[in-house]
């Protein structure tokens, strides 16, 4: 059922780790640990086992961005299966809120909803309809969804052969929420032209055309949007609900009533405190909620009124698509057990995923003391990390530093006893508090991976690349010291990443390196997400050399051609300088043949002490097993991305490939406002975007260079290695494609020399 495609096949200690991994599954272990070094090859051990244990998967990741790198490879890998992507609008915008002390209420964004909800449905349809499912998704998979009962009652399926009136089928859809057009068809509108019936669904990015014959339906063809050519052929339909929240005629007016009777019922306890204003406020907005749940049967944030749509008790938990994965198991694989999770980064996913039930209820509360939301709207939560341990049967824990809950997770789960230096973390891999205060005295993680038996590791890359070298440096003249570093990187056309403990550090050490004639750009949390992407893009194609940092410089960070990492304020203790930290940070170096890291810091602290002596011992085997082997490191070889077409990807969606109906996702991509209108407001370099229409102009060239032109003509061009810089400019800027660039620059070096001539 899961068939892997892929050109090359394990390498290094990769083979091992999997068949570990595989006999635990296989034996009923319910959490177990894999540990890869950055560059392991982590997604294609992955791969290797869902296809091994043939399980529906879902792979968990921190952040949007590393979910869409694993959806993208998880695709390439798994062509003949069902890989899905599966996200909310709380992973790009900022949900309703309200801040009591600003007076201020924060609407909840639409703008990408529509894409965001069709990768939805295609995610849930797929996991009521096919048993091939792997979904790769943020922590937004423990949010509240229907129950799969709702989807897998409310559908319609159709067959070729099937003798069925079109206009009962229409009034069905017109049932499924589907709305009746005689004109343009849009997604989740419903067309009849005499004996033509056209489709199409929220989750896909082509409709559905059926047509019908003296015998019933003839024939079900998947079609392109605007020519209606033909694209594939279907013997059965299977159609979902134009909405997500579902329910029937008599659930449905239900609900109405007893979001009815709770307003009342709040309202009258709000002004027995007085508080008039705020009863008024959510009288008027639940209402005019109610009028449209009326008049169209939903609202704007109907979700918030999920536990009575449901039917659920106070403090019930929502479902999630965890329910979905086990109806799935159910229903195709022999129990509601038979399905596993894999968590990508661990050591930040999981007390993520612990940490968003009481953010969710922080951000409730104020919306329900202050009348903008019913105290239902608290159910409409997220999972706790309890309930989220019990529902998930078996789990992989993925990291190149496992967190202290996972490595305590696996010693409760096989019988181990706990080590004392994991006696203070939670157990239960967080649902189970602790009674014991964390130690003066700490363990080093790679102590405690000493203690525990059973964990998986992939410490040989498949590239025979070794860990870097690593220096450490006074902080002395370290930005200087820097400077001279970055140039023979840039020299050998390779990227730097700095690496920092604040936000204004960051952007002063950026400006100054600009100011040096370094092309460099600050990168930290005040920075758009797409912003992020388009800068990291930017320093792979040698747009930027060099970015500096702070903590966004970590995890998942897959730059083959950054050959250097310096980290400044090494031997500071805390969150950004442990030996977790360290060791993700030093990480970022190992996809090059040429990779090194530099610690400056007046002192070696315990953290810097481990994080080295990790590395060192990881180099050293790596090392080995080349000799025996015969194997030359090789820098990774990676496609080098498009500027601003991760923009697009990420507001119209990626035509991926899928069997039985081609292209999925959104058709359009957006117009020439959605793309601009983002690219406008980058910062890029340490000085700022222009505002031309090509994406790629939208990188600022370091103000040295207009500085060296000026010099040279007043100084008779007489100054070779401002010339050499020069050159260097033009060769890079035509090695990334910038030939309007390379040419210009080319022009007027030609034109300089010749002047001096």
């Amino acid at each position: 059922m899961f068939k892997l495609h892929a050109e090359y096949n394990s390498a290094g200690d990769q083979e091992q780790a999997i068949d570990k991994l595989v006999e635990q599954l296989e034996g009923g272990q319910e959490r177990c640990v894999l540990l890869g070094v950055t560059g392991s090859g982590k997604t294609f051990a992955m791969a290797k086992v869902i296809e091994r244990v043939q399980l529906p998967t879902l792979v968990l990741s921190h952040n949007k961005t590393l979910a869409r790198q694993i959806w993208q490879e998880m695709s390439s890998l798994f062509p003949e299966n069902s890989v899905e992507y599966f996200v909310s609008y709380y992973d790009y915008y900022q949900p309703e809120a309200y801040i009591p002390g600003r007076d201020l209420y924060i609407d909840k964004e639409l703008q990408l909803n529509e894409r965001i909800e069709q990768e939805r449905f295609s995610t849930v349809a797929s996991l009521v309809s096919r048993p091939d499912v792997i979904t790769v998704g943020t922590v937004s998979t423990i949010y509240g969804l229907n129950p799969p009962e709702v989807f897998q009652q409310n559908h319609l399926r159709l067959h070729v052969g099937q003798k069925a009136d079109p206009q009962e089928i229409v009034r069905e859809l017109v049932g499924l929420q589907y709305r009746r057009t005689a004109g343009e068809i849009v997604r989740g509108d419903v067309r009849l032209r005499g004996e033509v019936l056209d489709v199409w669904m929220p989750s896909r990015d082509d409709p559905i055309r059926i047509r019908f014959g003296w015998e019933g339906i003839e024939g079900i063809h998947v079609c392109e949007a605007v020519s209606w050519e033909q694209l594939d052929e279907f013997e059965e339909a299977w159609i979902h609900p134009r909405e997500f929240y579902m329910t029937s005629e008599e659930r449905f007016n239900q609900a109405l009533e007893d979001i009815e009777g709770e307003l009342d019922s709040r309202i009258d306890w709000l002004e027995s405190k007085g508080k008039g204003i705020e009863a008024h406020r959510l009288e008027q907005r639940t209402r005019f909620d109610l009028e449209m749940l009326n008049e169209v049967g939903s609202c704007k944030g109907v979700e918030n009124y999920s536990m009575h749509f449901d039917g659920r008790i106070r403090g019930e938990r929502a479902y999630c698509l965890l329910d979905f994965f086990a109806s799935n198991a159910e229903q195709f694989h022999g129990g509601s057990q038979r399905y596993l999770v894999i968590m990508d980064e661990s050591h930040v996913t999981l007390p993520q995923v612990g940490g968003m039930h009481g953010g969710d209820f922080s951000r409730k509360k104020n919306l329900v003391d202050h009348g903008f939301r019913l105290p239902s709207a608290y159910d409409n939560r997220p999972l706790r990390v309890d309930e989220f341990q019990d529902l998930v049967p078996q789990m992989i824990y993925v990291s190149a530093t496992p967190g202290e809950r996972e490595l305590r997770h696996l010693a409760e789960v096989t019988g181990q006893d706990v080590p004392i230096g994991l006696m203070h973390v939670d157990g239960g891999g967080g649902s189970r508090k602790s009674q014991l205060s964390k130690p003066k005295e700490s363990h080093s993680m790679e102590e405690m991976l000493g203690r525990i038996e059973g964990i998986s590791r992939m410490e040989i890359r498949p590239t025979g690349l070794l860990d870097p070298k690593i220096e450490v440096r006074p902080t002395d003249g370290q930005v200087q010291d820097l400077l001279s570093e970055i140039n023979e990187r840039v020299e050998r056309s390779e990227r730097v990443l700095v690496t920092v403990m604040t936000i204004k550090f960051a952007e002063e050490v950026a400006e100054y390196l600009e100011r040096m004639g370094v092309k460099a750009h600050y990168l930290h949390s005040e920075i758009d997400t797409l912003e992020r992407t388009e800068i990291i893009k930017a320093l792979r194609i040698g747009l930027i050399d060099v970015i500096v940092g702070i903590n966004l410089l970590r995890e998942g960070l897959d730059i083959p051609e950054v050959s250097l990492v310096a980290i400044f304020d090494a031997d500071k203790q805390g969150f950004l300088r442990n030996e977790r930290s360290l060791l993700q940070t030093i990480g970022r170096a190992s996809r090059n043949s040429n990779g090194s890291v530099i610690l400056y810091g007046d002192s070696v602290s315990p953290a810097m002490e481990a994080a080295i002596s990790q590395t060192v011992r990881r180099r050293r085997m790596q090392s080995n097993h080349n000799e025996q082997n015969g194997i030359l490191p090789k820098t990774i070889q990676k496609a080098l991305p498009v500027m601003g077409a991760e923009i697009e990807d990420l507001l119209s969606g990626v035509a991926g490939s899928a069997i039985g109906g081609g292209r999925r996702m959104v058709a359009k991509p957006p117009g020439k406002k959605g793309l601009e209108g983002l690219a406008q407001r980058f910062r890029l370099g340490a000085g700022v975007w222009n505002t031309s229409d090509s994406v790629l102009d939208n990188i600022s060239q370091p103000e040295w260079v207009e500085d060296a032109f000026e010099t040279l003509e007043e100084d008779g061009g007489e100054d070779a290695e401002l010339v050499s810089r020069l050159e260097q400019e033009m060769r890079q800027a035509a090695d990334r494609l910038d030939f309007e660039r390379a040419a210009s620059l080319r022009d007027r070096i030609f034109k300089l020399q010749n002047a001096t001539n």
